[in-house]
């Protein structure tokens, strides 16, 4: 058996283990390095973990770090009230508004922008009577739709893996793709679920048969000869239904003030905005000295917020660029590479890595295979065969679309904020969706990647 294939094969073990027993992929690829490395080519350590991404490490944790003070000391969600405010009493806009709100956070670093969002933007639907699934997509879709910005986790990662591998990268096209091909599937999700009821909780189904008895006891005193006033209500009876419907609204708005202690996050937060958009500053040294700051004036924000940081994410993905690495060493690329290309038709091979990665990507990380299926592609970016711009994006595309499983990240974390009652409910309409996903999603976006190459470009 030929070293290739057996690199092969330890890859397919790495998916496999790793979503059977829920083990990081990551930890698994730091082994698979030292044993292939080790074993079969003869290196050394410093020369199997010559893979360790030691800049994307930084960006990673600076990052997760930062955002740690945000969601620790309440900046996110006075960023979310304010957001609300801004559509008034407009509730049907809500939902677009935890679009937006879900894309800017994840875009400008946010990984866990989900798990910020998706309790309030649940909790406003079922308040509000909204259908909760639809709600919670719009939710998944805003994600992924700012996930690929130039100083997002998914875009550094990306854009900096085509430049060590001499190609171009085109972050406008990479970050523009995903997020009109996302917000185009939330219109056609709010569209077609907006009227419908939805699920409700049982909480929900107990208010709304109050409210009935209540209607229903109002329409029969005003069939009674009026006793007092003209509508046959009672004042008093009227006087504490509007005081214990003003409480209720005035509870529902809360609004959410900045305090003193949150000015200096907020301030990192914009400055950090500012560092690496206008002035090109590296994203990961910019965030750990902003967060270090923050820490030098708040210790104990500075320790509850180093546990934010996403240590799983961290090692899923350096893990997985180290064995990657070894990977490149072994010869294993080319010799897959050249395989697809014998395909001898190139939209056909990038058709089938796009399905690949969509079915995979539901059950397992969706960074892990994004670097796996670039890896694997280089040589047949290299080629010219393919606009590497456009099959970047697709591949962005396909291998998130399907997020909303509730086996992935995304999909996880927002049936985790489902009430209870309707968990069963919600999560099987999940898999219907995610399913729907996998079918669609891969072959639009093979469009996307096809496009350019059919108008030569």
């Amino acid at each position: 058996m030929s070293v290739e294939l057996v690199c092969v094969i330890v890859l397919g073990l790495m998916f496999i283990i790793g979503t059977w027993r829920d083990i990081n992929m990551g930890l698994l690829g730091f082994i698979a390095a030292a044993g292939v490395g080790g074993l079969l080519l003869d290196q050394a350590p410093e020369e199997f973990l010559a893979g360790f991404p030691v800049d994307l490490f930084l960006t990673l944790v600076g990052l997760t770090y930062l955002f740690g003070f945000a969601q620790n000391n309440g900046v996110i969600e006075v960023i979310v009230n304010w957001c609300v405010r801004l559509v008034g009493g407009r509730t049907a806009l809500m939902p677009w508004i935890f679009f937006l709100l879900t894309a800017v956070l994840i875009a400008l670093g946010a990984l866990f922008a989900v798990a910020i969002i998706a309790p309030l933007a649940l909790d406003f639907a079922r308040r509000q009577r909204m259908n909760q699934f639809m709600v919670g997509l719009l939710v998944v879709h805003g994600a992924l739709a700012g996930a690929f910005s130039p100083i997002s986790v998914y875009g550094i990662f990306i854009n900096d893996y085509l430049a060590k591998n001499g190609l171009t990268p085109a972050p406008l096209t990479l970050f523009l793709a995903p997020f009109v091909f996302n917000s185009v599937f939330a219109l056609v999700v709010y569209l077609a679920l907006r009227h419908r009821p939805g699920l409700r909780a049982d909480a929900d189904e107990a208010r709304a048969h109050a409210d009935k008895a209540l209607a229903d006891g109002q329409r029969a005193s005003q069939r009674r000869p009026a006793a007092i006033g003209t509508s046959g209500e009672d004042p008093a009876e009227r006087d504490a239904a509007i005081t214990r419907a003003t409480t209720s609204a005035r509870a529902t708005e809360r609004k959410v003030r900045l305090t003193p202690r949150q000015v200096p996050t907020l301030i990192g937060l914009i400055a950090m905005t500012l560092a690496v958009l206008l002035f090109g500053w590296d994203v990961g040294l910019v965030t750990i000295t902003i967060s270090i700051v923050l820490a030098a004036i708040n210790p104990t924000a500075g320790k509850a917020a180093m546990s934010k940081v996403s240590w799983p994410v961290v090692i899923l993905i350096c893990g997985v660029l180290t064995y990657i690495g070894v990977l490149q060493a072994a010869g294993t690329v080319e010799w897959v590479s050249t395989g697809i290309s014998a395909i001898g038709i190139p939209l056909l091979a990038a058709l089938l890595l796009f399905y690949l990665a969509g079915f995979v990507s539901a059950l397992a990380s969706s960074l892990a295979i994004i670097g796996v299926v670039i890896a694997l592609a280089v040589p047949l970016l290299e080629s010219g065969d393919i606009h590497a711009g456009g099959f970047v994006a697709a591949l962005a595309i396909a291998s998130t679309i399907v997020d909303i499983s509730p086996f992935s990240t995304n999909g996880a974390m927002l049936l985790a904020n489902v009430h209870s009652s309707i968990r069963d409910r919600y999560y099987r309409q999940m898999i219907g969706y995610a399913g729907l996903m996998c079918l669609l999603g891969p072959g639009l976006a093979w469009l996307i990647a096809a496009v350019p190459t059919w108008l030569g470009a």
